[in-house]
């Protein structure tokens, strides 16, 4: 820390995706363990995709498709009216966010190596390090975020710091949603050119997972064909440019915790992340044959 009449130490822009890198699988494993499902689907739920739209909307209320839609960003209209609102006839938001919680507790536990590990002292850190980060965002213009910033903080260390790792992750995915309107790419089209930059989804789970057509999909193709962003499946030098600016403005729009923690204690965010991340997927938090590399 610096004091307050000392100018603080400027901030490395690699800093802050490779700080978002270390603390995303804490968040986002939480999406492919089987204790989501059990969790959601014992508080009424369908199993399946109902499970995911309704555990991650449901801090912002009971909103219709169209807000999930938006908010999500990359799904297909059509996915998200077949699970919602019906899932708010079945269990409550209040309800859904709690077995969310219960089962991101659940889980990380488990991937962290058990109750022993996750009571080691780096989980509580990490935790205390990021619900400072939290400490500076805003919720204007940040709606996913501003839902999960209203719910109360949790007491215990692992669900307090998969609350922390949750909230700056939404509060990143706003600002690129921010940023993909600004680019003039559709959530459709901003899927194709990430899954053909080699990260992320392969193809054909992307394009099933989130509920395209086929002929969705090829008229997302030929969209960007005719603006230069692809060559068949591979991105052109435009599209790969556009994909390196659309990340750098993300990371500008995601700087603010990350400045308000100075380098020194970012970099020990990452340490910290890394290891704890490491486990998680070591220890079987993601199923292979989903994303490109693994």
């Amino acid at each position: 820390m610096v004091s307050a009449d000392q100018p603080a130490p400027a901030l490395d822009p690699a800093l802050v995706g490779r700080a978002h890198r270390a603390v995303e699988p804490l968040h986002n494993h939480v999406y492919f363990v089987p204790e989501t499902e059990q969790h959601l689907t014992g508080a009424g739920l369908r199993p399946g995709r109902m499970v995911y739209f309704a555990g991650r909307a449901a801090p912002m209320g009971a909103v219709g498709p169209g807000v999930v839609t938006a908010t999500f960003s990359n799904f297909a209209p059509a996915l998200v009216a077949r699970h919602v609102p019906r899932a708010w006839t079945l269990a409550s938001p209040e309800q859904v966010v709690a077995a969310r919680f219960a089962a991101a507790r659940a889980s990380l536990t488990r991937l962290l190596g058990g109750e022993e590990a996750a009571a080691a002292p780096e989980v509580t850190e990490l935790g205390d390090l990021l619900a400072e980060a939290c400490g500076v965002l805003t919720a204007e213009g940040r709606p996913l975020y501003a839902g999960h910033a209203d719910l109360a903080w949790p007491a215990d260390p692992v669900t307090r710091l998969w609350h922390a790792a949750s909230l700056l992750r939404e509060w990143r995915g706003d600002g690129h949603v921010a940023a993909l309107v600004r680019h003039e790419l559709s959530g459709l089209e901003a899927l194709i050119t990430h899954t053909a930059t080699g990260r992320g989804f392969l193809p054909e789970v992307a394009k099933v997972g989130r509920g395209w057509s086929d002929e969705e999909w090829d008229a997302g193709l030929a969209r960007l064909a005719d603006r230069g962003l692809l060559d068949g499946w591979t991105l052109t030098d435009a599209g790969r440019q556009l994909r390196a600016d659309l990340e750098a403005e993300t990371d500008t729009l995601s700087a603010a915790p990350w400045a308000h923690l100075g380098p020194e204690r970012t970099g020990r965010v990452i340490e910290l992340g890394k290891r704890l991340s490491a486990a998680v997927a070591a220890n079987g938090a993601y199923p292979t044959g989903v994303f490109a590399g693994r």
